[in-house]
């Protein structure tokens, strides 16, 4: 029986786990949102949490004792600079983890975890360099105006298709999945069947 056992194996051995976690705990600290599966995210949760405990205390043993987590040294100046000063007049609860989609490839339902305070820092962001997406593309989304335009001789259907990032791939995966008939393979060549047999 499995009683008394708190935390999640995450399918990997101590070190690399605990290491993962290390890595997805700086991660969080610098970028204040990231996102990773369910079981990850509510695993960092219990990390993050207590590092900002930590910078919260303010004192030469706390960051002693967080360094030995965030081994990168400017995102522990930024935990005990910034971090503990902004989650000074809140007693836990500094993360929130929202759930989201599934991930395409094997399916494993992911969440984006963030700092609470995380909202205010993006908005104050400053916009990028260089041409923004969409701009200089007529009313309408990009996937619209790629699909009014298209290529010439290519069908409306085929120029939409390709906006959305769809092919000839995309179609045989879809056709596969409802049990759909497969293209054919190439035929081997029956002459280096034979000169192998010999």
């Amino acid at each position: 029986m499995r009683h008394r056992k708190a935390r999640r194996k995450l399918g990997r051995t101590t070190e690399h786990r605990e290491a993962l976690l290390r890595n997805l705990t700086t991660s969080l600290l610098l970028h204040e949102r990231i996102i990773t599966t369910q079981a990850k995210a509510k695993e960092l949760r219990k990390i993050a949490e207590r590092m900002i405990t930590l910078a919260k205390r303010e004192d030469l043993h706390a960051r002693r004792q967080a360094a030995e987590v965030v081994q990168d040294e400017r995102v522990l100046k930024k935990l005990f600079d910034a971090l503990g000063g902004r989650y000074q007049g809140r007693n836990g609860g500094y993360t929130r983890i929202t759930k989201l989609d599934y991930r395409m490839g094997d399916g494993a339902p992911l969440a984006a975890i963030e700092l609470i305070g995380a909202e205010v820092a993006e908005r104050t962001r400053p916009p990028r360099k260089g041409k923004e997406r969409g701009e200089g593309a007529p009313a309408g989304t990009e996937g619209e105006a790629a699909a009014a335009v298209g290529a010439p001789g290519e069908p409306a259907a085929a120029a939409a298709a390709s906006a959305r990032g769809e092919g000839r791939s995309g179609r045989r995966r879809r056709r596969r999945r409802r049990g759909g008939p497969r293209p054919a393979a190439a035929p081997a060549l029956p002459a280096a069947a034979g000169a192998a047999a010999d």
